[in-house]
């Protein structure tokens, strides 16, 4: 890999380091931590944390890497970059949540959550309607 490539891979899912105060998202990945942080009362940092936390957190996380691969089409590895983790990690959290979609109510959620990941957003940062 070239070092162009690396750099576009930084400026896409954000430095390597865990808690940079120069982190960069792209709005559909703000989007994406927005839905989880309300959905779980989790905050970034937390999801992000190297540490595996409580069990609630670490649902929380899994749950945003699923909704990274499956509503933003990220790969695997960008996925679990994206929360701090490596692309096995982000693989694990995927098939956890899809087993999870057999409860109905959560199933619901993640439906909630998915359109709200994906909704297109205005020039003035509005939603369209």
């Amino acid at each position: 890999m070239d070092q162009q490539a690396i750099e576009g891979m930084r400026r896409a899912c954000g430095p390597m380091r865990r808690g940079s105060p120069d982190q960069r998202w792209t709005p559909s990945q703000m989007r994406l931590f927005q839905a989880v942080e309300t959905a779980s009362g989790i905050g970034r940092e937390e999801l992000r944390a190297a540490t595996r936390g409580r069990q609630n957190v670490a649902v929380a996380r899994q749950t945003g890497m699923y909704l990274a691969r499956v509503a933003l089409g990220m790969t695997l590895s960008s996925a679990g970059r994206l929360f701090g983790r490596d692309r096995t990690t982000a693989s694990h959290a995927c098939r956890v949540i899809e087993d999870l979609r057999d409860d109905p109510g959560f199933d619901a959620l993640l439906l909630e959550m998915e359109a709200f990941v994906v909704r297109p957003q205005s020039r003035s940062g509005g939603t369209r309607q």
